[in-house]
């Protein structure tokens, strides 16, 4: 039963960010947000984890890809690569550790299901991604195809 409830959670979160009133999705299926969350764990350089709070004590646990940013795999063959994805996925958790409530905004769906796509706010107002960005562990992103990384 317990799981049902968790699945339901899930898909009503992602049928609201998909979808979310009318006048949004005519706009690009995005809602504007904030939504409140809290970190769970970081998954890799651009992917958290997040108890989400849509509404009054209503938690939704949600993947949250963040927006504009595409961090190396952690799963390269490349050595080189994957000790940049621990750099950037270190610097990801030190970010959020921080911040005991983080914000979603600008939130739409993502191409795979069950993780959503958000600017995520850390408590102090600065933006993950940003931060990211300008301490070269990441590389901006805003959709298609991404770079390939090459090992020496």
């Amino acid at each position: 039963m317990r799981s049902r409830r968790f699945c339901l959670s899930c898909l009503v979160l992602t049928s609201l960010i998909a979808a979310g009133p009318a006048e949004e999705v005519l706009a690009g299926q995005r809602i504007s947000g904030p939504v409140e969350a809290s970190a769970i764990r970081v998954i890799d350089g651009d992917t958290v984890l997040v108890d989400a709070t849509p509404w009054p004590n209503q938690h939704v646990t949600t993947y949250v890809r963040l927006r504009g940013i595409d961090a190396p795999e952690l799963k390269s063959r490349c050595p080189e690569t994957r000790d940049a994805a621990e750099r950037a996925h270190s610097a990801l958790e030190e970010l959020v550790a921080s911040s005991a409530t983080l914000s979603l905004s600008n939130i739409s769906g993502d191409k795979y299901f069950g993780r959503v796509v958000a600017s995520l706010e850390l408590e102090d107002g600065r933006d993950a991604s940003s931060i990211l960005l300008d301490e070269g562990l990441v590389d901006p992103y805003q959709g298609g195809r991404k770079k390939t990384a090459f090992c020496p």
